[in-house]
């Protein structure tokens, strides 16, 4: 059995933006149901080309619908340039995480939002070049391809858990193993320069700013810089937060994965005692 946080329950049972927006600007469906989880994203922007409104219908299990309604509150006020940035593990973290086996319904919310951004820009509804690769899910290679490097899997296991490909009949396997091992080799390794403590402080500083906090605060909850020590960042959760029983999975989960790709991969996120 599966273990869900407080938010994720709270999204399944009284789920944000049901339904479908009113002559949207843009619309996307993923997923099938007889697959097991369909998604119908739609939205619509304002005069400032802002998502006004979003909302979602889907078909699924509970994480598939916590992570929609996650997805329409944390991309409602976007411009689609930032909605565009949105990944996975924010909408994962969002909720304060999402079992292995669940982080499938994360992705099908970041592809559904994708292709209603590209349907607004006029984009054909399939990307040209896709192939089936598992007939059983109905998963294209460029989806495979994206999960892994997005999300660093590294087995055939892990893409199942995001992308449901090769948990049917199994006959993907090595095909899948080979997409792995493709996308594994044109990873290079990101060299890091070497910063001085004030430097990493003020970059750590600038991410806080304006990636991190924003999320926080449309939950209620903020986070403090204490104090940046070699690697480690020690920082102090505020508001909502502070008072949160999964804020140590937001912090793991959200806080140090967004630091570590906007700075650097070595940093450790540390909480101080209230």
């Amino acid at each position: 059995m599966w273990e869900y946080t407080d938010k994720v329950k709270e999204h399944f049972l009284n789920p944000r933006n049901v339904g479908e927006v009113e002559n949207p600007d843009g619309v996307a469906e993923v997923g099938s149901i007889a697959c097991g989880d369909a998604l119908k994203l739609s939205f619509k922007l304002d005069e400032n080309k802002r998502i006004r409104e979003a909302k979602f219908k889907t078909f699924g299990c509970a994480s598939a619908i916590a992570s929609s309604s996650a997805l329409t509150e944390i991309i409602k006020g976007m411009t689609l340039e930032e909605a565009a940035k949105v990944s996975n593990r924010d909408i994962a973290a969002y909720l304060g995480g999402l079992p292995d086996e669940k982080m499938h319904c994360s992705v099908m919310g970041k592809e559904a939002l994708e292709k209603a951004i590209e349907n607004y820009q006029g984009a054909p509804a399939t990307e040209p070049g896709a192939k089936i690769v598992c007939e059983c899910f109905g998963v294209t290679d460029r989806e495979i391809e994206r999960a892994v490097r997005e999300n660093s899997l590294t087995t055939v296991e892990e893409v199942t858990n995001y992308t449901k490909a090769g948990g049917g009949c199994g006959k993907c396997h090595d095909a899948i193993q080979q997409i792995i091992e493709r996308v594994r080799a044109e990873l290079k390794p990101v060299t890091i320069p070497k910063m001085t403590n004030i430097q990493k402080m003020k970059m750590i500083e600038e991410a806080l700013e304006r990636e991190i906090r924003p999320s926080l605060k449309h939950d209620g909850g903020d986070i403090e810089l204490i104090d940046v020590v070699g690697n480690r960042v020690i920082v102090a959760t505020r508001g909502a937060c502070a008072s949160c029983k999964t804020s140590n999975i937001t912090l793991k989960n959200f806080v140090e994965v967004k630091l570590r790709d906007l700075v650097s991969p070595d940093l450790i996120i540390e909480e101080v005692a209230p």
